[in-house]
């Protein structure tokens, strides 16, 4: 009498369902950090991701699932409290048995201060070293040359006093302060290589029957990284030099990454919609200096857009850093900064 065997298909799904019962519960606060942990974790499990895909980061309302995954949580990545001031009563209200990373908090990690003056007057004037390295905190050791750019005293330069358009264009003195960080370090593709080694090693230690699975794809995605970082500068290169505006500041890291600055930005932050004052010196920029294109995202009104555009010839698309038209998963990381260099070489 010969003996059945199983379908590989059942058998695969049998063996993985051991292997996920086994794996850390782990939760991600959005979809790009969601990615690189999915990606370090394939083979052994599936994190949940705390914030719907299109949904702002900066302000959002738990579900009960979500909050759920919070509760169960072995391990949380976020960027942290920079980017969800909100989250952070509920990580420790929730998961106060887990252990949290925040990436903006990773040795290694590159960080930049939030630029105040919406219109980037140091890339304005082609002075593209200007701009933005300001604190790199853990930069030692990490192999970028960042300190030669002489961005150190950025934030002491620049005086509230100095900058009076604030309360002229209707914005209450500036929502982010001086030395304030740009929460929007995952659009540094050095960062997410960073980030990678960070979660291998949070997961390694919660979970070392698996710690050569974790390392093992984390070394595979950082060298998908640098392939990408090639793909997207030779993406760039044709319509390198060509001037664009963004909705609102959230891409200097990828600025930096790729050396290509943007302009300014319609809005100091997304806090808020940008004043009829704002947006005429947005309109006069972009007539008077030739701006090629302005780009909007699709969490924001893109009347805006529309009405920023009005009276110019710039040409305009959309960009998105959150990856909110994207399947959540190991490949949207990626697809997001491929998307965003794409976008840009077809609108300039």
């Amino acid at each position: 009498m010969s003996r059945k065997l199983l379908p590989l298909s059942i058998a695969a799904a049998i063996m993985s369902g051991t292997a996920m019962a086994d794996a850390p519960k782990v939760a991600v606060d959005i979809a790009p950090v969601h990615s690189l942990v999915t990606r370090v974790m394939e083979g052994v499990g599936i994190p949940d991701l705390i914030i719907s895909p299109g949904a702002s980061p900066h302000e959002y309302n738990l579900r009960p699932s979500e909050a759920s995954a919070l509760q169960e949580a072995n391990l949380v990545f976020w960027i942290g409290g920079d980017l969800t001031p909100w989250l952070e009563g509920a990580v420790e209200t929730l998961s106060g048995g887990a252990t949290v990373t925040a990436l903006l908090e990773s040795d290694g990690t590159v960080l930049l201060d939030i630029r105040e003056n919406a219109l980037f007057e140091a890339h304005y004037h082609g002075d593209h070293d200007d701009h933005g390295h300001v604190d790199h905190n853990h930069s030692e050791g990490d192999g970028h040359d960042h300190d030669d750019h002489g961005h150190e005293d950025h934030a002491k330069d620049n005086n509230h006093d100095d900058h009076a358009e604030h309360d002229e264009h209707g914005h209450d003195d500036d929502e982010h302060a001086h030395g304030e960080r740009d929460p929007h370090a995952w659009l540094s593709p050095a960062n997410a290589e960073v980030w990678l080694n960070s979660i291998a090693a949070q997961l390694s230690a919660a979970d070392p029957e698996n710690a050569g699975t974790y390392f093992a794809n984390a070394a595979a995605a950082r060298e998908e990284m640098a392939t990408l970082s090639a793909e997207v500068t030779e993406t760039l290169k044709p319509v390198r030099g060509r001037s664009f505006i963004v909705f609102h500041d959230a891409y200097q890291y990828f600025e930096d990454a790729f050396d290509f600055p943007a302009s300014g930005a319609v809005s100091l932050s997304d806090a808020s919609d940008p004043s009829p004052a704002r947006i005429a010196e947005i309109q006069a920029r972009i007539r008077e200096e030739g701006i090629d294109c302005v780009m909007s995202e699709p969490q924001f009104n893109p009347g805006i857009i529309a009405t920023v555009l009005d009276g110019t010839d710039a040409n305009t698309g959309v960009i998105d850093p959150l990856g909110s038209d994207l399947e959540p998963g190991a490949a949207l990381y990626p697809q997001i900064i491929r998307n965003m260099a794409n976008t840009l070489a077809k609108c300039l």
